[in-house]
């Protein structure tokens, strides 16, 4: 575990998190949920940046890649798979990305999953999967802006350059230079080159 400095919570960054140069991580926090056993569970790319708030809530067998320039704010990751987000990306406050429910979908094996659960407190007991509701990793490709308060659903890819509106709840891929929003979200109109490069 590596200490930040000046930070108020006790832990530190697990030893399989990946810092690469100029990478900012506000706070050890961020990883109280983390439990991840992969030798190279996150990386952090070159002046990414993760700000109080955030949750890498990742189960033991789940990876989160962050390219560089990347920033958040308040994102909450949960992933027993894989999570790859882009180079260039801004996700705003109280977003969360989400490779698996951590619930299995049928009633029945989730009441067991859960008084199983409820006996032992285990987290890990909330990272198996039946073949049916195994994790899809998500992937957000570069330069993509993500509103407030959205929900990333398994299996979506959101392809570069894209623009999710605030509160939107996204289930299905959303296509490249494009702006999608709602519940659940739908492309509202492509993105003409002079708004992709001016904002």
């Amino acid at each position: 575990m590596r200490r930040i400095e000046g930070d108020w919570f006790p832990g530190g960054i697990p030893d399989n998190v990946e810092v690469q140069e100029g990478a900012y991580i506000e706070t050890a926090s961020s990883f109280s949920r983390f439990r991840s056993l992969r030798p190279s569970a996150v990386r952090m790319g070159k002046n990414s940046s993760a700000y109080a708030g955030c949750m890498f809530d990742l189960g033991p067998d789940a990876e989160l890649d962050v390219g560089p320039w990347t920033l958040f704010n308040g994102l909450w990751v949960i992933a027993d798979a894989k999570v790859s987000i882009g180079a260039f990306g801004l996700i705003s406050w109280n977003v969360v990305v989400m490779d698996c429910y951590r619930v299995v979908h049928d009633i029945d094996a989730r009441r067991r999953q859960l008084e199983a659960f409820a006996a032992s407190r285990d987290l890990n007991l909330l990272s198996r999967h039946s073949a049916s509701d195994a994790p899809r990793p998500v992937v957000i490709e570069d330069n993509v802006w993500i509103g407030f308060d959205c929900c990333i659903l398994p299996g979506v890819r959101i392809g570069s350059g894209s623009v999710v509106g605030a509160r939107s709840v996204v289930a299905t891929d959303v296509p490249a230079n494009c702006l999608a929003a709602g519940n659940p979200a739908r492309v509202v109109r492509n993105l003409g080159a002079e708004e992709r490069q001016h904002g």
